[in-house]
């Protein structure tokens, strides 16, 4: 604090507690982050303070289409509701599936995608407690878990991906977003899964090496797919590969130097 004091203006306030609307809660095992009164402002600016709370964020029946239903009367309502919840996503990986497939829909709503907002709202008013752990733990380990849904889209028939980092037993890093181009099989779709979450896994150890806290252990990438596992090492080349060969290369290659080792866990886990 003082080296830092020397070279620019600042003062200490005293232990973290908030910050950025993020609340920050000090257990005997680590840190308690929330966004509870972030939360309460928002059910609060929706008007649905007192409504009836949901058991889940998203109707898993079910996917949502841009051409449902009418046209939602308040765009841009609908925007700022959908852009808060993306803040809220900061300290709630719960909700970030439900907050990415509304977000999709922000530049035509409709009113399916306002009830599948509001649900998400329902959802949050029943878990406004809920937050993100951060306990004392070792960092020798880099885990990801990672999935995706071949062709989900209605709409574009294009796949959505998603992971999770856990450094030690600490979530640090995770992600639900639609694939940006279409994947001709499910082991293709796994296969890019794959590549976002190793490019995300480079970063951070790269980061770490940075802070003088190299990570020693290959990274673990848990992927339910067991054609996406064995394209990671096999070096023979397919035809159904060809059009995602810069992925395969870069997986490859981190797999080949040690850096990332790609496992199978089997999905009903």
């Amino acid at each position: 604090m003082a080296l830092l004091a020397s070279e620019f203006a600042m003062k200490d306030l005293g232990p973290l507690s908030y910050f950025l609307g993020i609340g920050v809660t000090r257990h005997e095992n680590g840190l308690f982050l929330s966004q509870k009164r972030y939360a309460e402002e928002i059910l609060q600016w929706a008007s649905m303070s007192n409504c009836s709370t949901c058991p889940t964020p998203v109707d898993t029946k079910s996917k949502l289409s841009a051409t449902t239903d009418a046209p939602y009367d308040d765009p841009t309502k609908y925007r700022q509701l959908a852009g808060a919840l993306q803040y809220l996503t900061f300290t709630r990986p719960d909700i970030s599936y439900a907050v990415q497939q509304v977000s999709l829909h922000m530049h035509d709503p409709r009113n399916a995608h306002m009830h599948a907002l509001k649900r998400i709202l329902r959802y949050i008013q029943g878990t406004l407690m809920f937050g993100l752990h951060l306990y004392k733990s070792p960092i020798g380990k880099l885990v990801s878990y990672t999935d995706a849904d071949w062709g989900g889209c209605p709409d574009t028939h294009r796949s959505t991906s998603s992971y999770c980092v856990f450094l030690g037993d600490n979530l640090i890093s995770w992600s639900s977003k639609r694939q940006p181009t279409f994947s001709k099989s499910s082991a293709e779709a796994e296969y890019r899964g794959v590549a976002n979450v190793v490019s995300e896994t480079c970063w951070i150890r790269n980061l770490l090496l940075e802070l003088h806290c190299p990570i020693r252990k290959a990274t673990l990438v848990y992927c339910d797919n067991v054609s996406a596992i064995y394209l990671s090492s096999n070096p023979v080349q397919h035809q159904r590969t060809k059009h995602i060969e810069m992925d395969i290369h870069f997986v490859r290659e981190k797999v080949a130097c040690g850096e990332v080792r790609i496992l199978h866990v089997p999905y009903r886990y």
